[in-house]
């Protein structure tokens, strides 16, 4: 039995709403290890990339990727709760589904060590 849907925000209260959301989603969020750890590493890196004296915008370009990184694992995150809802049991597609939001995460695990590592090469 699903609840009633609460009415729609409108007009100036929707900014603080969303941002309402927002911050429920990054609480959310927070309570997955992988998230912390992207939370962890990005900031480890972050440091290096300071300690090794990075240009602004080399400092920019990976915010910006790693910002990528946690939109990704957020999304991840909101694609394994609704196939674990859909498919509170074992099932093929919800696998597939949970490996492919997997193999996107790491994909942006790959490229923000590679950008580390060739901005430290410059």
């Amino acid at each position: 039995m699903s609840a009633e849907k609460p009415p729609r925000i409108t007009g100036p209260a929707h900014l603080f709403a969303a941002t309402r959301y927002s911050l429920q989603g990054a609480a959310r969020l927070w309570r997955e290890t992988a998230f912390r750890h992207h939370i962890l590493f990005g900031a480890a890196a972050l440091a290096i990339l300071l300690w090794a004296g990075s240009a602004p915008m080399v400092l920019a370009g990976y915010v910006i990727l790693w910002l990528i990184m946690v939109a990704t694992e957020a999304l991840n995150t909101a694609l394994e709760v609704l196939v674990d809802h859909i498919s509170p049991g074992w099932a093929q597609f919800a696998k597939e589904a949970k490996d492919l939001g997997s193999f996107a995460v790491a994909c942006l695990i790959l490229a923000n060590l590679v950008y580390v590592v060739a901005a430290l090469a410059l």
